[in-house]
């Protein structure tokens, strides 16, 4: 079973300044051991430019009570997790086009993802539920482990409970960004995400970062995915301690600090 940890100081969840949002690592092992990660848009007025992993903040729509059928491991997490989990999803969907989902027979959706209807549900023009509804699917909930959790620190403008999901990502289907958040959509190596953010080549922001380090642990998915199902869960809320921030030692991280002058 899991191990929950809270850190000391962490805010409370009700508090209205700070938003539920998921984003999820899919990882593939064919040609090699790689995660998806997408440019964000210049003009995007969080992590503008950054390489990131697909994800955002949480819609109402993924509380709808329809996921109930129309969701795979539905009743066997919290409402709350179930509804973060088909956050990640809708947002993998969104903007990479992989639709982490199953038909009838149990067999990974493999079809293409209409980039019209993307945007359609990007904007709210058009339900998640009801695209994976006409197309008989249902998402695939118990896909997903819970990799980490982090709170944006209280200096930012725009806060963020960021929960972070890894899975194993269907061969069959092709990465492709949606043009409007993200604007570049590849796989890469961990190791290879953290060399161009060394060099400067990248534009990697501090979570993201200290998430491809802890994911570059892993030999494989299927270790990632282990890895991450033992791992007790800290949840890691930077504090400021002079010119830079921390990060809880026992989060997984090591001794970490980020100067505030990088951020």
């Amino acid at each position: 079973m899991r191990r929950w940890r809270q850190t000391a100081g962490m805010s409370d969840s009700s508090e209205g300044a700070i938003r539920p949002a998921a984003t999820i690592l899919l990882l593939r092992d064919a040609p090699d051991f790689e995660v998806l990660m997408v440019k964000r848009h210049h003009q995007i007025d969080f992590a503008a430019g950054a390489l990131v992993f697909p994800g955002g903040k949480s819609h109402q729509g993924d509380s709808d009570p329809r996921w109930r059928d129309h969701a795979l491991g539905f009743d066997a997490v919290e409402a709350d997790d179930a509804a973060l989990r088909i956050a990640a999803l809708r947002e993998a969907y969104e903007e990479a086009g992989v639709l982490l989902a199953r038909d009838r027979d149990g067999a990974f959706y493999a079809g293409e993802a209409a980039k019209d209807i993307r945007a359609a549900v990007a904007e709210d023009k058009v339900s998640f539920i009801d695209v994976v509804a006409d197309l008989g699917l249902s998402l695939d909930l118990s896909a997903l482990t819970v990799f980490a959790r982090w709170i944006t620190p209280k200096l930012m403008p725009k806060r963020f409970d960021t929960w972070f999901y890894v899975a194993h990502a269907p061969l069959a289907q092709q990465a492709i960004c949606d043009g409007h958040e993200a604007v570049d959509a590849e796989w890469i190596a961990p190791r290879r995400a953290l060399e161009l953010a060394a060099s400067g080549e990248r534009k990697v922001i501090f979570p993201t970062r200290m998430n491809l380090r802890l994911l570059a642990e892993s030999a494989s998915p299927a270790d990632a995915l282990v890895r991450a199902a033992e791992r007790a869960l800290v949840t890691v809320e930077p504090w400021v301690d002079g010119e830079v921030l921390r990060i809880p030692p026992e989060a997984g991280y090591g001794a970490v600090t980020e100067p505030l002058s990088a951020l």
